[in-house]
């Protein structure tokens, strides 16, 4: 490992001693990455644009994000800059492969120009993923093969969703309410099963490394991320599969409902997320992750479910009408 780290470090050294006036442009691409972009950018799509394209971006993005803080710690490899202080334009606690960045810009960009089927959505997409993917060696936050280990994972994430929309999707949705209900609680439960039995199987961490003064906060990082992912998983999950059963709202409306119908959900989608982290407790630990999945879990069942009804209920949007059950005599 210590050939491909001194080469990646080699690269990132490069980069930025002979383009430093890069800096800009690629610290904007990686925070085009950050939670926050996509707590946004994702209910737009799903409150105010296509909600058929929001909810399976959605299912996406977060199935792909879950396994992210489990291949870290799983892992546990340390960033360029915990070897060389001086590459550090971009400040990160985690572990370091895979990387989370290009994880995700991977599964969000491609699935996007799969969708939308347009040559220059493929080219914008392809774009993209490879400048993410060179923003995170440039600015010194990951090593060449953190970034192609995330864009693995996301591809494989996105060939197995391909598959389930093309074998499995109709069926399991023809499946009773309680049903679909169970499986979105028992997808994110099984991988924070996973989770604890990665941990215990590769015990502690080795503090006889050279960045051991960033195991702590790794080790945190990496607890808190998978908290996110169960309790985002667990939101998703039931709210999508609830208001698909009883709310049924239509993103479709006029300009001035669109804006009112994203306002009104942005605005309690901050509320929650932003203020019950300064409510909920950081310590003891045993607190703390609880409810940290407990938050997440409020903000996208907002997010999903309670916001359509909302909306609905406010007349920013229209609903389909309830199916109707007919029986004909035999």
């Amino acid at each position: 490992m210590d050939t491909l780290w001194d080469a990646s470090l080699e690269t990132t050294r490069w980069l930025q001693a002979h383009y430093p006036q890069l800096v800009g442009f690629f610290t904007f691409i990686s925070q085009l990455g950050l939670e926050e972009f996509y707590l946004a950018v994702i209910p737009l799509l799903y409150w105010s644009v296509d909600k058929r394209l929001g909810r399976h971006l959605a299912y996406v993005f977060l199935f792909v994000n879950a396994w992210n803080p489990l291949f870290k710690h799983a892992f546990r490899g340390p960033r360029p800059f915990w070897l060389d202080a001086s590459v550090e334009l971009w400040p990160e606690t985690s572990y370091g492969i895979p990387s989370g960045h290009t994880q995700l810009a991977t599964a969000v960009y491609l699935f996007l120009a799969g969708w939308f089927r347009k040559t220059w959505g493929w080219l914008l997409a392809i774009f993209m993923v490879i400048a993410m993917n060179v923003s995170r060696v440039y600015l010194g936050s990951h090593f060449i093969h953190d970034v192609l280990a995330g864009t693995l994972i996301a591809l494989i994430v996105l060939f197995g969703y391909f598959l389930w929309q093309r074998t499995y999707a109709a069926n399991f949705g023809k499946r009773i309410l309680g049903y679909r209900l169970m499986v979105a609680i028992v997808i994110p439960l099984v991988l924070a099963l996973l989770y604890l039995v990665m941990r215990l199987i590769i015990g502690a961490p080795n503090i006889n490394v050279a960045w051991a003064s960033h195991i702590t906060e790794a080790e945190l990082e990496g607890l808190e991320g998978m908290a996110t992912a169960v309790g985002s998983l667990l939101g998703a999950g039931i709210g999508l599969t609830l208001e698909r059963s009883r709310v049924r709202f239509l993103s479709q409306g006029t300009v001035w409902q669109r804006i009112g119908r994203f306002l009104l959900g942005i605005v309690v989608t901050v509320a929650l997320w932003r203020g019950l982290s300064l409510i909920f407790p950081a310590d003891p630990l045993w607190l703390a992750i609880p409810l940290r999945i407990l938050r997440y879990f409020i903000t996208l069942l907002w997010v999903s479910f309670y916001a359509p009804m909302a909306f609905v209920r406010l007349k920013l949007a229209a609903a389909e009408p309830t199916p109707q059950i007919t029986m004909t005599p035999p």
